[in-house]
């Protein structure tokens, strides 16, 4: 008989998918619904990642690595210290979010999908951010979608941020077994 998993102490939400799919909207809302340190990942880029995706040119791996691991140490140090996080992070492929969750067992995503023509819609209308619409379908063509065996769920993110995020809530309630998280 298979003993239940263990429940991690810290849960930290990473809220993952390509650029305009709406993971900065969920993790604000995440962290003014659950009280946690919100961190947005594109700010832990190197500056040469952030000038390479300002020029229009899409990132490899090479250039994801340090950024990524960066992102593993905000992880492992929030759970020292106890703490639960929500943090952006595209984790396009699976290799990356392996990366992630690697000794971390806290980490539990949340795959924000969107359908193409909502994307392209809303980078068309976004101002102030390096990322230029034109990058979509690398990112897109990147995009290894959240398998059933890797810990969190798959959002719609089309529809209205509150429904979206009561959804969220629902499934990580559910996954581990947090009591007391606030419905919002």
């Amino acid at each position: 008989m298979d003993s239940p998993p263990s429940i991690p102490a810290t849960t930290s939400i990473v809220v993952m998918g390509v650029s305009g799919s709406g993971k900065t909207s969920a993790a604000r809302e995440l962290t003014r619904q659950l009280g946690w340190e919100y961190i947005e990942g594109d700010d832990l880029h190197p500056e040469a990642n952030v000038a390479k995706m300002a020029a229009g040119h899409p990132l490899d791996d090479e250039d994801r690595w340090p950024w990524l691991r960066r992102i593993a140490e905000v992880i492992g140090e929030h759970e020292a210290a106890g703490t639960s996080l929500v943090l952006t992070c595209s984790a396009l492929k699976r290799s990356y979010r392996d990366l992630l969750r690697d000794g971390h067992p806290s980490v539990w995503f949340a795959h924000m999908q969107v359908s193409q023509q909502v994307l392209a819609d809303r980078l068309a209308q976004r101002t102030g951010h390096y990322m230029p619409p034109s990058l979509l379908d690398s990112q897109l063509a990147t995009l290894e979608p959240l398998a059933e065996d890797e810990p969190g769920d798959v959002i719609a993110g089309d529809g209205p941020l509150d429904q979206s995020i009561a959804e969220l809530l629902t499934d990580l309630r559910r996954e581990r077994a947090l009591d007391g998280l606030s419905q919002g």
